[in-house]
């Protein structure tokens, strides 16, 4: 279960910081000194600290640090953590790719879409561990949203159910990505791929394991470890399980 949330903080201070409302002149308040940092230095700073040793490495104390600035400066900038992980996420939603679809229809479109999205999570890991049932709603957001959601206009889809096709296709590149990330940790822990593994354990399987009681299961686990390597394709389950919400998605069209 994510640790993390997206909208947690103050919503005023938070929009206010995604927006740029922060550099507005307030009436009879009088003009400070010129900051040193810019948001989207902040933000650069507080991703490739995510990147590197994952989101709870994440600190105002931390980042303020990469930054050469006192942690309390940094809460000029910035109100808080909270906060600070939705200009996080805002800013690599404006920064994500943006895939020319393979054709003009819409399975293309929504093919290119969950790649890009496939891509952001490969690139910012952490992303895909972040709650974002509450999203940030800044402009980063927005335009993803927009570009995601022109994807499948014109399919004839009422606009709920836009919206649900949409959140249907992103959660599961999400959790593939999640999984993705699982098995990418296994082998930096073990310091073995998972075929090694297989094999280191093969010997020990096969004193426990009694085929001829679950035939099903060793028929099958032996064909998948064969074609995989091991028991799980990160690129192989992406792939199967994109077609079939695809045809998923294509079968609601066409009832429409």
């Amino acid at each position: 279960m994510a640790t993390d949330r997206s909208s947690a903080g103050d919503p005023a201070r938070t929009l206010a910081l995604l927006w740029g409302l922060t550099a507005e002149e307030k009436p009879g308040r009088r003009r400070g000194p010129k900051q040193a940092r810019s948001t989207g230095e902040i933000a650069a700073a507080a991703i490739a600290l995510a990147d590197a040793e994952g989101v709870d490495a994440v600190t105002m104390r931390r980042v303020a640090q990469e930054l050469g600035l006192s942690p309390m400066a940094l809460y000029t900038y910035v109100p808080g953590k909270a906060e600070l992980l939705d200009l996080m996420l805002d800013t690599v939603y404006a920064t994500m790719p943006r895939t020319a679809p393979a054709d003009d229809g819409w399975r293309a479109r929504a093919t290119a879409v969950a790649d890009d999205n496939r891509a952001l999570f490969r690139a910012h890991p952490w992303v895909a561990a972040v709650s974002t049932s509450r999203p940030p709603l800044g402009p980063g957001l927005m335009a993803k949203y927009e570009y995601e959601l022109s994807a499948l206009e014109g399919t004839g889809l009422p606009d709920v159910e836009l919206d649900a096709a949409l959140t249907h296709l992103l959660g599961f590149v999400q959790t593939c990505a999640r999984m993705a990330a699982d098995e990418r940790a296994a082998q930096q822990d073990s310091a073995l791929t998972d075929a090694q593994w297989w094999q280191a354990n093969a010997d020990l399987l096969a004193r426990v394991f009694d085929p001829e009681r679950y035939p099903v299961a060793a028929r099958v686990g032996a064909a998948a470890g064969e074609a995989h390597g091991g028991a799980y394709s990160p690129d192989h389950a992406y792939a199967f399980g994109l077609a079939r919400v695809l045809d998923g998605l294509a079968a609601l069209i066409r009832e429409r």
